[in-house]
């Protein structure tokens, strides 16, 4: 049993974080922008302080006795992007990051662990070349994002954290993620390919994500990047026929590149992205995945 402090608590992900870690025993505090309706929706945290993460260095109360730290905080990427909405990707998690750090080297006591999301974004485009957590960094707007938003946590290791940068994919869970995007054009028959199809979609199941963050708190051996996907990357046109199929629904419907950009502007770019990830350092560490197929995944879900 440890005390765990989450940021981003209340979020897609960071809400069933919280819920695995009372699960097994651990104590959670929380820290949020709105500790009202933070404490209201997790009913299993033992405290939730306020926090704006992006101006604000923690309440002092807040790291008193912390062990350990999962810092999931961050403005989605769903959405049409523009200056603002880019702003706010990126100072959310970079600002926030360097707060949360400046914060824990002026605590009395130390965690001796941070988790901190990323994403894989970070290593950009990848064609038909397959990526693991030893590749390189890409260039575009994403991949600049990740680099120094992991450069700041990593900043932590200087105070004697250890820091495991779980690089989050394509989330499939229900009320948030890769299907709230797409569940509802599929349930009504008109859901189908976007752009070309063949570009590599990096998937991982909600539960994964979950497992994945806890199997980083657990092991002290862990260092460094881990991905969070599953190990089968799929091409998009065979995602799409996989939900349809468990969904019992036509693919007819195309949505080429050019009305994706209509409807989503800069972030389409994101969304017909072709990346082929696999975990490779998180099998090699011990994680045995849930979910290992995407017709696993989705059939739980739905």
């Amino acid at each position: 049993m440890a005390n765990v402090l989450v940021t981003g608590g209340t979020g897609f992900i960071g809400s069933r974080v919280c819920t695995a870690l009372h699960e097994q025993g651990d104590t959670v505090h929380v820290l949020s922008r709105n500790p009202g309706r933070a404490q209201s929706k997790l009913k299993s945290v033992r405290a939730v302080y306020g926090w704006n993460p992006e101006t604000e260095k923690l309440p002092p109360e807040a790291t008193s006795e912390i062990e350990a730290v999962v810092h999931l905080a961050g403005e989605t990427i769903a959405g049409r992007w523009n200056g603002e909405k880019k702003r706010r990707i990126r100072d959310s998690r970079i600002l926030s990051t360097r707060n949360l750090v400046e914060s824990l080297a002026a605590a009395d006591t130390k965690p001796s662990t941070l988790v901190c999301a990323s994403a894989i974004g970070y290593y950009g485009a990848s064609g038909d070349e397959r990526f693991t957590e030893l590749s390189a960094a890409g260039t575009d707007f994403l991949a600049t994002t990740c680099q120094e938003w992991e450069s700041e946590a990593q900043k932590a290791i200087e105070l004697g954290i250890r820091v495991v940068m779980v690089r989050i994919g394509l989330v499939l869970g229900l009320g948030g993620g890769l299907l709230a995007q797409v569940l509802t054009p599929f349930k009504v028959g008109i859901g189908g390919i976007l752009g070309n199809g063949q570009q590599w979609m990096s998937w991982i199941h909600i539960d994964d994500v979950v497992g994945i963050v806890l199997h980083a708190l657990e092991n002290n051996e862990i260092r460094g990047a881990l991905n969070a996907t599953a190990p089968a990357p799929v091409r998009n046109v065979e995602f799409t026929k996989t939900l349809g199929s468990v969904l019992r629904r036509p693919t007819l419907f195309p949505v080429p590149t050019f009305g994706l950009k209509l409807m989503m502007g800069e972030f389409a770019d994101f969304v017909v992205l072709s990346q082929n990830v696999v975990p490779e350092k998180t099998e090699v560490s011990g994680y045995e995945f849930r979910h290992r197929t995407l017709e696993s995944a989705l059939k739980d879900l739905l």
